[in-house]
């Protein structure tokens, strides 16, 4: 059982580990192909040919801006949407965290036809801040379960001891609640922060000029007319794309996550 166990796990491991295997050895390949070989001659002609401001600059720089400020509005909105609801116990509660969860559910798809005339009607296509606005409510009914879920973790004792010395609500939510929160607030940044960098079909949408557009769709550049890819290019774009969202995960798992604050906080 043990056996067929760890071979289970080894060809999923190999079946993760291919594609990148793919990646590596295509970016640096002239001549690459979809198959998985050894180039034959190491050359960092797809680099040159990708780090321009028009094909990798400007939309990782356009990708940053919709996924960071998505991330930001969805974190400020969901914390103080969470707070209530997991420091005072209402009626509307339990129907509000389900209408959460059902707006979680809904298909991005289903809604696009209602918002891109809605975004027609106040003049917001192709806006890059209209298009972060959106990005971020379709982040926030999970954004707000998951931050209310990790709020509950920090005892309210902490805030009425808090309040005992003149500190105001406000007061306690950011300098008492928030930075005992901060390896959740870490994991509801970089899944928020995720799920709107790698979003294609919403920028597709409602994003028309080339300048503007994120890294999620320009990656459409590499696919030639007539079934033709360019795949060194493609495979070297494809890192450069997943560095930021690499780079930022060690960034806050080191900045905000392992927080060992509460440790002691509550005695007896």
């Amino acid at each position: 059982m043990k056996a067929v166990s760890n071979g289970v796990l080894l060809l999923v491991t190999v079946a993760f580990a291919l594609p990148l295997v793919w990646l590596l050895l295509a970016s640096v390949d002239e001549r690459a192909t979809l198959s998985i070989k050894l180039p034959a001659e190491i050359s960092l002609q797809n680099f040159t040919a990708v780090m321009t401001p028009e094909t990798a600059l400007i939309p990782l720089l356009n990708s940053l801006f919709l996924a960071g400020g998505c991330a930001l509005l969805t974190m400020t909105v969901a914390v103080l949407a969470a707070y209530p609801l997991s420091r005072y116990t209402m009626r509307i509660n339990k129907p509000f965290l389900y209408g959460v969860l059902f707006g979680s559910c809904l298909p991005i798809t289903a809604m696009m036809v209602p918002v891109y005339a809605l975004f027609v009607a106040f003049n917001l296509i192709d806006s890059l801040v209209g298009t972060t606005i959106f990005l971020a409510a379709t982040s926030l009914p999970i954004a707000i379960y998951m931050t209310k879920n990790f709020m509950d973790s920090v005892p309210i004792s902490l805030e009425e001891a808090a309040w005992m010395d003149g500190a105001s609500m406000l007061t306690t939510l950011t300098r008492v609640v928030i930075p005992l929160m901060r390896p959740g607030l870490a994991v509801v940044f970089i899944f928020v922060f995720i799920g709107a960098w790698g979003n294609f079909f919403v920028p597709f949408v409602l994003l028309l000029s080339p300048d503007k557009l994120p890294a999620a769709v320009s990656i459409f550049s590499f696919f030639g007319q007539y079934g033709t890819v360019a795949y060194g290019q493609l495979a070297t774009f494809s890192l450069l794309y997943s560095l930021p969202v690499i780079t930022l995960y060690v960034f806050v798992s080191r900045v905000l996550g392992g927080s060992s604050a509460m440790a002691g906080a509550v005695k007896g």
